[in-house]
């Protein structure tokens, strides 16, 4: 790894600097306490950041907001040439882009694992906002006694402020547009106008997205509140995949089910659509023939069920019927029409009904992800290396189990098939 290019003031690699580290899906509950790091931050160090996820462009745009001397990493030309907070930093010599690049001696493909590990040891701290415990990012920090955890992951169970129950005003609607304009970012518009960011992001999205777009996150924001998740224990959002596009391109990541949650230590998925009227044709004016089947691809490599939710009628945001159908196979009209649902409840206690079904795994295996959810779960080469890696450091399969989220056993196993005991 090498820095390929830079723009902007070299000398600020010379100060002493901070890491900010995240995971890619990073809930709102744990903005409030980044945020006010970067409110905390010593401007005579200096902050490095990447642009990958939605936290880490948040967190840039509240540093150069802030005016905190900060140095962003890419790792492909940098194009966003037109962010006006970006622009004023570079011409008061605070910002430098670096963009990084792989030595062609490596011989290897790039990744965030590699990119990462780089600038890592060539820091002199880091601080983390939410970290997923099964992604890269935690194997990466162990060993490290350099690194501030911000988030806890407990303390995320203590939600946002409600937001207002007050309609926005014009007022506030002009000032959230003009401040999404100047690239001010999610966290001045919060500190501007008082609302909670969950209620700032659904806003700007109300305000910039297509109509067609609206009414699909319009509904899937109704399935949400309607499984009612702060009075159901049992249950919980692991993922919201929101569907994004540009005339006409589509990420690749808009083919995977809107919805993941957990029920009673079991997952399954959901996707979510809403229509006037009952549609005449599935295919056609539903859900494609090859978005069907990549769905069975998804259940099978995901072991997990996945549901079609169709809301008929009414408005997205509060549907006449309801109607639930698992795919696995052609979706049938028929099952859909046949399956009306009133409440959450009818839901959950379908699914546990066909997962009780399906179950392709001893229950013993089930009983294990409760508590090693990776238990029995192929291991990929990037696992493999890691874990004979941190072996050979000293780490004990405790550890190594905590870590991976793996039994003791399929961690003793692994490492003799690696030949490191």
């Amino acid at each position: 790894m090498k820095v390929a290019e830079t723009i902007g003031n070299v000398y600020l690699w010379k100060r002493q600097k901070t890491l900010f580290l995240c995971s890619k899906h990073a809930p709102l509950a744990c903005y409030r306490k980044v945020f006010h790091w970067v409110e905390s931050f010593d401007k005579w160090g200096c902050a490095v950041c990447f642009n990958t996820s939605e936290l880490e462009e948040e967190v840039l745009k509240a540093l150069l907001v802030w005016r905190v001397p900060t140095v962003l990493v890419v790792t492909k030309r940098f194009r966003d040439n037109y962010n006006v907070q970006i622009e004023q930093a570079l011409k008061e010599n605070r910002l430098l882009i670096m963009e990084l690049k792989i030595e062609e001696s490596d011989g290897k493909r790039f990744t965030a694992r590699i990119r990462n590990q780089y600038v890592i040891d060539q820091v002199q701290h880091i601080v983390c906002g939410y970290i997923n415990p099964n992604g890269s990012i935690f194997g990466l920090l162990a060993g490290h006694n350099n690194v501030t955890y911000l988030v806890d992951r407990k303390a995320l169970k203590a939600a946002e402020p409600k937001p207002k129950p007050f309609r926005w005003t014009v007022a506030e609607d002009k000032r959230l547009l003009r401040m999404f304009y100047e690239d001010m970012g999610i966290h001045a518009i919060h500190r501007a106008i008082n609302r909670p960011y969950s209620t700032i992001y659904r806003r700007i999205k109300a305000l910039t997205m297509n109509d067609e777009v609206l009414k699909g996150r319009e509904f899937e924001d109704y399935v949400v509140d309607f499984f009612d998740l702060p009075h159901n224990t049992q249950l919980a959002l692991k993922e919201w995949r929101g569907d994004k596009a540009l005339t006409g391109i589509y990420p690749e990541n808009n083919s995977a089910p809107d919805l993941i949650f957990e029920y009673d230590g079991q997952r399954f998925a959901i996707e979510c659509k809403w229509r006037n009227h009952m549609p005449k044709d599935i295919e056609k004016e539903l859900l494609p023939s090859d978005k069907q089947h990549f769905f069975l691809q998804y259940a099978k490599e995901y072991s997990l069920p996945v549901y079609m939710l169709l809301g008929i009628g009414g408005l997205p945001s509060d549907p006449d019927r309801l109607h639930l159908a698992p795919i696995t196979g052609p979706l049938s009209l028929t099952a859909l029409l046949q399956n009306e649902i009133s409440t959450s409840s009818d839901i959950l206690r379908q699914i546990q009904s066909v997962e009780s079904k399906q179950k392709q795994f001893p229950q013993h295996v089930y009983e294990l992800r409760k508590l090693y959810p990776n238990a029995y779960k192929p291991w990929c080469e990037e696992e493999n290396n890691l874990l004979a890696k941190l072996r050979k450091e000293g780490k004990t399969v405790k550890d190594l189990s905590t870590l991976f989220q793996r039994n003791s056993g399929g961690i003793r196993s692994r490492l003799r098939k690696l030949g490191v005991e």
